[in-house]
């Protein structure tokens, strides 16, 4: 079985560096390095479960993302949102480091959990997770999220289905998101020694939620990038004159 390896380092002034590592399944892109064991109340799957949730005790005792949490939440609890870090993230095939705050790096951390979780409101992501960018601006994840949609419903007719492309999938997939990222923050908060956990998630969704209303005034806004596309001229590149 194949499967990759991403780092998390984060880095505080006079503090030792918090490491965090995550395993995940090549084909899958199912996280293997999640713990099932020895696992908080808070993280079974009936506490606060969404009224959406598919799950059951019998075959899944435990919350796929609240596991996720659970597992963050041993290492990060000496955090506080506002406090600055120093964050690098090895990649099979890059390195990246940056600036930033314990919210935003353990934001970025989680979504990427999530979408490798076993959640089934979280699996659509694990196309973005097989591309994972390290603390994703809401315009990127905009540009990543609509991209990976349209692309799955290329396949969706490739393979004989009707494809959405007005985006409305999409836009019910964020709605199902923000009902579990509700649920998540009402588990966490209590049992959290700090308000790193809880704010990441809180984080996360502020866009989640807003997505489904925003999709079509945001991707307005970046049409002007696809002027070539959108000419009459863009046939004759493809299949006119122009094309080789």
């Amino acid at each position: 079985m194949s499967s990759k390896i991403v780092i998390y380092r984060i880095l505080r002034e006079h503090q030792p560096v918090t490491e965090i590592t995550l395993t995940i399944d090549d084909q899958s892109q199912t996280l293997l390095s999640l713990q099932q064991e020895d696992l908080p109340a808070w993280a079974k799957l009936e506490c606060h479960q969404c009224r959406h949730c598919p799950l059951s005790a019998e075959s899944s005792p435990f919350c796929p993302v609240a596991s996720c949490l659970a597992m963050l939440s041993e290492k990060l609890d000496e955090f506080m949102s506002h406090d600055a870090v120093t964050l690098e993230v090895v990649l099979p095939d890059r390195t990246i480091s940056t600036q930033s705050t314990a919210q935003r790096v353990v934001g970025s951390l989680l979504g990427l959990m999530f979408a490798t979780s076993g959640c089934p409101h979280m699996g659509f992501f694990k196309p973005m997770a097989r591309f994972h960018l390290p603390l994703a601006s809401d315009d990127d994840t905009l540009f990543r999220a609509t991209g990976m949609y349209l692309l799955s419903q290329y396949y969706v007719g490739k393979k004989g289905g009707n494809s959405d492309w007005n985006l409305d999938g999409l836009k019910q997939i964020y709605k199902n998101v923000h009902e579990v990222n509700t649920r998540l923050a009402e588990r966490v908060r209590e049992p959290s020694k700090t308000d790193t956990s809880a704010n990441a998630v809180i984080f996360l969704d502020m866009f989640t939620n807003l997505m489904p209303y925003a999709i079509e005034d945001r991707l307005v806004d970046i049409e002007h990038l696809f002027e070539n596309y959108l000419q009459d001229s863009f046939a004759e590149f493809i299949h006119g004159k122009f094309a080789i």
